[in-house]
């Protein structure tokens, strides 16, 4: 993934260069982009798990257990 986002014209790229800029090696830059991409993928992870507290039955926000359909 962050050989990937340094061969393309992308925020990653960029932090990339920053920290090559900052006098990092290339491994050192690329452990750095790669912690960052791992942090992204864990934060979103944890969005993800947290359950949705405006989600009614069946997970969907609006959802009621009667039906609205008349008689």
């Amino acid at each position: 993934m962050a050989i990937t986002q340094i061969g393309r014209a992308t925020p990653g790229r960029a932090y990339y260069q920053r920290k090559r800029a900052a006098g990092k090696s290339h491994k050192e830059a690329l452990r750095c982009l790669k912690r960052r991409l791992s942090d992204v993928v864990y934060r979103q992870l944890l969005r993800d798990a947290t359950p949705q507290s405006a989600a009614g039955p069946g997970g969907h926000s609006g959802a009621t257990l009667s039906s609205s359909a008349a008689d």
